[in-house]
């Protein structure tokens, strides 16, 4: 009796293409029919967009050696869209917890699908979320004054990656975390960092007018890099060697939420 051979690499990589596509068009149509908790999610940045610029405005205008309102709309909207990252990714923990608790990826480890493909589908559901959403929170951006004049086509497209691989790197951590929470609350304040980093950010006052003992906070996480990336990019300030530390945190914070999902994804059930 001949023993069935194994589907060819090629094939093998058409069916994990086919079912990871599958479960993307499931996460998006489940954000579709209940768009709720994105928009929740939504509110974080553009509450504090609107509250920074209209009510502390003038003021932190002039803390950054600003002019009037419009400078502290141009330096602020930068950092808000990467917070709008960070808040928008915590919906793909919450997603993928309340898939561990409701059995659902123990269904599929048991069936004949690619084993990573609701992992994927979450991940990429997730970015494509996050780029939704901080398209809409730069409208609010443009909407209340933010001008990109001196940005030329290859640095609009610079931004839009960057902003992209840091979804895609906080997307996994977020991943990582639902999978290591026992139901969703308990994912939704575990991914709770990912709100709370930016405002301990340069994503509001520059880093260096911080008190001295907080100044290592605010420079050494992966937001910090990112937003003076992201202004450099938009406003023409100094990049420095920011552009390349938030590339190496993209990567690697893509390379352990990837390997703490997948670790976790793979192990045996209890």
């Amino acid at each position: 009796m001949s023993t069935p051979l194994a589907p060819a690499r090629p094939a093998r990589i058409s069916l994990a293409v086919r079912d990871s596509h599958t479960m993307l068009r499931r996460n998006l149509l489940h954000a579709w029919r209940y768009p709720s908790a994105t928009l929740n999610l939504l509110l974080t940045p553009i509450m504090m967009l609107l509250l920074f610029v209209y009510i502390f405005g003038d003021v932190m205008s002039a803390g950054i050696g600003g002019a009037d309102r419009s400078d502290y709309i141009a330096y602020i909207v930068p950092g808000i869209l990467l917070m709008t990252v960070g808040s928008t990714v915590i919906g793909a923990a919450v997603y993928v917890s309340m898939d561990m608790s409701e059995g659902l990826i123990a269904r599929f480890r048991t069936m004949a699908v690619y084993r990573g493909s609701v992992i994927v589908g979450h991940v990429v559901g997730s970015v494509l979320q996050c780029m939704a959403s901080v398209v809409l929170v730069g409208a609010v951006g443009v909407a209340i004054g933010f001008r990109s004049t001196d940005a030329t086509v290859v640095e609009w497209l610079a931004a839009f990656g960057l902003v992209a691989l840091f979804a895609l790197a906080l997307t996994w951590i977020a991943v990582g975390m639902g999978m290591a929470s026992p139901n969703a609350e308990a994912a939704s304040n575990m991914a709770m960092p990912l709100i709370l980093l930016p405002l301990i950010s340069s994503a509001f006052i520059p880093a260096d007018t911080m008190p001295g003992w907080f100044q290592p906070i605010a420079e050494y996480q992966p937001f910090t890099p990112a937003i003076e990336t992201l202004r450099g990019l938009l406003l023409g300030t100094e990049i420095g060697n920011n552009g390349w530390i938030a590339i190496a945190w993209c990567v690697g914070l893509t390379a352990l939420g990837y390997r703490w999902s997948m670790a976790q994804f793979n192990r045996d059930p209890k």
